[in-house]
């Protein structure tokens, strides 16, 4: 078990019946085997092998898991962390199984805890850069209509809950984050391509190129029309 001071990488399971606690230190849950039900006061989430789960220090939560498990442990001392880090999920794409098969061999070779440090702070420092599954998703359907309540799934949040959470992770709103993206994919369009209106209104989903020149104007304060002339002149 990891204290304030320690990192600390090992494999553990997990009982059946619910456990509740906090603890000093950041803590990162990589999936071996099994699965985990983790409770906040905000999130609730049945953690697999397609992804790892970073608490930070103070946060109280609940866990279980109903079936036969391993799991991954990094427990890391605030000195190590950013600040004012938050929980986090995160998918496990290419760089974090990785990252988790690194912790692992560490994890079974105590002898050096230089590497295990100094592997701790790469990871510390992709938690500081990481993007959570909803703001990838975003960037993925941004040209399609998205409900704040399928972000909300997507992080196992509350929608009320989520909208603060991403202006906390941004600064900005979700409706106003792909709103913004939108504009510099339409830009991009109208300076990189000789598209028609119609042509670009319907590659980013707006229902005619009235629609799609109202919400520019709203946008850039002047027309696509205009914008176009006035950049590629």
């Amino acid at each position: 078990m990891g204290t304030a001071n320690q990192v600390t990488c090992e494999i553990r399971s997990y009982m059946r019946e619910f456990t509740s606690h906090q603890h000093e230190f950041g803590q990162f849950l990589f999936p071996l085997k099994g699965s985990l039900e983790i409770q906040t006061n905000r999130q609730a989430i049945d953690l697999n092998s397609d992804y790892c789960f970073y608490i930070p220090p103070q946060l109280v939560h609940n866990y279980r898991s109903m079936d036969r498990n391993e799991f991954l442990i990094l427990d890391i001392p605030t000195q190590y962390l950013p600040e004012n880090t938050s929980h986090m999920y995160l998918r496990m794409d290419q760089q974090w199984t990785s990252i988790r098969y690194l912790l692992l061999e560490e994890a079974n070779n105590q002898e050096n805890i230089s590497a295990l440090v100094n592997l701790t702070r790469y990871v510390t420092n992709k938690l500081h850069i990481a993007e959570p599954p909803s703001i990838e998703y975003i960037h993925k359907h941004y040209k399609e209509p998205i409900r704040l309540e399928t972000l909300a799934k997507i992080e196992h949040f509350h929608p009320v809950y989520y909208s603060s959470w991403f202006k906390k992770k941004t600064g900005k709103s979700p409706k106003v984050y792909i709103s913004e993206l939108r504009l510099k994919e339409a830009k991009h369009l109208l300076t990189s391509t000789a598209w028609s209106m119609s042509e670009i209104s319907e590659e980013l989903r707006f229902e005619n190129s009235f629609s799609f020149t109202r919400w520019f104007v709203k946008c850039e304060g002047l027309s696509p029309q205009k914008y176009r002339m006035l950049h590629n002149g």
